[in-house]
């Protein structure tokens, strides 16, 4: 592979304006298709094989025209103290509102007048009008938001207080300009590691190259493949990080080849060749963890996976040909300034290199850097850094035992939105249930003879009564056909609350007791049965899906490390990391620790996809940083070094970099926190917090002292095992045996011919 990497990268170099052009091209067909493609589809959340999903299903088709996925909303409306929504006076303010919703928008499909479906709480003070919409909440003209709140305006004006809930109010998320501060903060690092701008500018412009380029791709494809707004905001995330790391190695590597004296056609070549591989590898690792998210059979999880695994390829193919591209366009330009001045580039020496070309240790002369130091004192202490990395991730990860999963509703919205406004009144003047009724769906086709839908319905009614937790049971409504019913029954407790999970639980057994009776099925749905239906789900995945990805991604790493233990440590270091950003997900997000700080307006549980999510992404972006780390200690290792050197070399060439590029990871992640979307704020944090754990903790601490401690076996691999993996030689080392063969032969003069800038 390095060897072909090495050929890519040269040619790459050569063919600049070709290679360039080609990426521009392609950039331009991405933009055309985005500008032209139909509007953004609609967030969409189903889960197939729940009894949720088949019970929403059976209401399609029993109850056709009724537009299960329509956007509704609850206008609510509270008359002041000491009045009643009877009152004459208010009565005909509500009936003006009902009215203006009606006729405000042709995208209306009906409007629940309160009076006529008896909408009012039992102290009259409260009511509340349900609006049906033909269209999706993202497909709501602007017209018909303005109408809806221009008709809650009337109300209020009538002295109401009115306040509106529902989907009908989503748009699409904002991240705000705290995104922008991240890429700054990440221009920065780049300066401050590289020296020069140009070769800070070059990470930065393919990464948003290659951002532009999937981004612009998911927007075409959004209304053909049923992508919501979140799968973009997702894929952009994961590419900048990713986009701008690779980009960062394989110019670091470039300037540390051109520091020895190298040509700058043949650095590039090297560049690619050496650093490229590391790139690969990485690259799959985050790929299977993104693909793999399809085992969990949630459309929306898969959607957003692979789309986001789509981005970390278009990085990959960026960073092998258009960086080396770009570096010859760059010339000595993206050389440091002592560099250039020396009038020399490719004698740059120490002077020249991010750390990488600093000298090869204090025994030849040279002062050793910040890595050389910190791996010597990892070196001398092993077991108390170990002891003390570890300790400090599991104190973090405490907060994880008491994790509650959840969907987001109107009730983990700011205090201050109209939509939790409208919740808070309903839960006061319904009852905390209200905002999370079920929806019993009766199916009567299959029932035995004698039994009728109407019998098994009234049964249905009749039992789920006298369950614990039950507030009120609506009378059935039966489908024209007469085979099927209806029921509502709203809970005692809120949507997310325990009692009301385990109520869910028990109407599902009740129904299974009297469809053993009469034949008739009975289903539970609606938003908290949802829910219940999705936290299970997942539970049942985590299990089959961590399997997987780390099963695969333990057989790449064996092939590129080519060892048994190193990959092992590799993914129980992943665990550490992953448990730990989940426990300080639970302490800000669910517990309000630090919430002024990043923003949490509104405490809650944690979003149901979120430890599955998290286990996929930082697992991927875990690997990377120990391909690129380790791999420079394998390198070394296999050049003759004794496993102790050769920690000391992987962190002499590489702790610089690693470093900048997880600060520039973190930067692009925490840029996210600032979105309106509290999932996309939850997840910009939470890979924030892994990625710090992950890369300064458990690569930068458990990595060396473990391999301290292994020594000489943490290389080993059986023999038979070494006949089994193919040799895909990361290291270049059949790369530089290839070039010393040819030094002197007939392509010497081709390797040394100068570079044409």
């Amino acid at each position: 592979m390095a060897t072909f990497l090495y050929k890519l990268g040269r040619f790459a170099f050569r063919r600049r304006r070709f290679v360039a052009l080609i990426w521009v091209a392609l950039l331009a067909v991405a933009g055309v298709g985005a500008a032209t493609a139909a509007s953004p589809a609609a967030d969409s959340f189903s889960i197939p094989g729940t009894e949720a999903q088949r019970a929403f299903d059976l209401l399609d088709q029993r109850y056709p025209g009724t537009n299960a996925d329509g956007a509704t909303a609850r206008v609510v409306f509270r008359a002041p103290e000491g009045e009643s929504m009877t009152d004459p006076a208010n009565k005909a303010a509500v009936e003006r509102t009902v009215h203006a919703l009606q006729s405000g928008s042709s995208q209306v499909d009906r409007v629940a007048d309160p009076y006529t479906a008896k909408a009012l709480s039992k102290d009259g003070r409260t009511a509340y009008a349900q609006v049906s919409y033909k269209v999706t909440g993202f497909e709501l003209s602007d017209a018909s938001k303005d109408a809806l709140e221009d008709a809650a305006k009337d109300g209020r004006d009538a002295g109401l207080r009115v306040e509106t809930g529902g989907n009908a109010l989503q748009a699409i998320p904002e991240t705000g300009a705290t995104e922008v501060i991240g890429i700054a903060i990440s221009a920065v690092v780049l300066v401050i590691t590289f020296g020069a701008l140009i070769a800070a500018g070059l990470p930065l412009l393919t990464a948003l190259i290659g951002v532009g380029i999937g981004v612009s791709t998911i927007t075409a494809l959004s209304s053909t493949l049923d992508l919501s707004s979140t799968t973009s905001t997702l894929a952009t995330m994961i590419g900048l990080a990713v986009g701008i790391d690779y980009a960062l190695f394989i110019v670091s590597r470039y300037r540390a080849e051109v520091a020895e004296g190298r040509e700058r056609e043949e650095a590039a070549g090297r560049a690619v060749g050496t650093a490229g591989s590391a790139v690969v590898f990485a690259g799959l690792t985050v790929v299977i963890a993104l693909v793999g998210l399809t085992v969990v059979n949630i459309p929306m999880l898969t959607k957003m996976g692979l789309a986001a695994a789509g981005t970390v390829v278009i990085a990959v193919l960026i960073a092998l040909t258009l960086i080396p591209a770009l570096l010859g366009f760059a010339g000595a330009r993206a050389l440091p300034r002592k560099a250039r001045k020396a009038g020399k580039p490719g004698r740059a020496g120490k002077a020249g290199v991010t750390g990488e070309a600093d000298g090869r240790d204090a025994a030849a002369g040279e002062r050793p850097n910040m890595g050389t130091r910190w791996a010597r004192f990892v070196l001398r202490r092993p077991i108390a850094v170990l002891l003390t990395a570890v300790i400090g991730l599991g104190v973090v990860a405490i907060p994880a035992t008491s994790l509650e999963l959840g969907l987001p509703d109107d009730g983990s919205q700011p205090t201050d939105t109209t939509q939790r406004k409208a919740y808070d009144l309903l839960s006061d003047g319904f009852g905390p249930g209200f905002n999370g009724p079920l929806m019993l769906v009766v199916d009567g086709r299959d029932a035995h003879a004698g039994q009728s839908v109407k019998s098994a319905a009234a049964r249905v009614a009749k039992e789920v009564r006298g369950l614990d937790d039950v507030a009120v049971v609506t009378p059935p409504t039966f489908n024209k056909a007469g085979d099927t019913a209806m029921l509502n029954v709203v809970p005692k407790s809120k949507p997310s609350s325990v009692e009301t999970e385990d109520l869910v639980h028990d109407i599902r057994s009740t129904a299974d007791g009297i469809a053993q009776d009469t034949g008739a099925r009975t289903l539970v749905t609606g938003t908290t049965a949802m829910n219940v239906d999705v936290s299970q789900k997942l539970n049942d995945a985590l299990v089959p899906y961590l399997a997987l990805v780390v099963g695969l991604a333990f057989l790449l790493l064996m092939v590129v490390f080519r060892s048994v233990l190193v990959p092992l440590k590799a993914a129980l270091g992943f665990l550490l990391s992953v448990v730990a950003a989940l426990g300080a997900v639970v302490a800000v997000f669910q517990w309000g620790w630090l919430s002024e700080v990043f923003g949490v307006e509104q405490t809650g549980p944690i979003m149901s996809m979120m430890p599955i999510f998290m286990v996929g992404v930082v697992f991927g972006l875990a690997m990377d940083y120990e391909v690129f780390l380790v791999t420079r200690m394998r390198e070394a290792f296999v050049h003759g070094e004794r496993p102790g050197e050769a920690v000391v070399t992987g962190f002499r060439h590489g702790a610089r970099v690693v470093t900048a590029a997880a600060v520039i990871m973190i930067s692009v992640f925490a840029g996210f926190i600032g979105s309106s979307d509290s999932m996309i704020k939850m997840i910009g944090f939470g890979l924030a917090i892994a990625v710090f754990f992950d890369a300064f903790l458990v690569r930068m601490a458990v990595v060396p002292a473990v391999l301290a401690l292994l020594g000489r076996s943490a290389w080993w691999l059986p023999r038979w095992l070494q006949k089994l993996l193919p040799n895909v030689d990361v290291e270049g080392e059949g790369l530089r045996t290839q070039l010393a063969g040819t030094a002197d032969g007939p392509d010497a003069d081709a390797a040394r011919e100068p570079a044409r800038v």
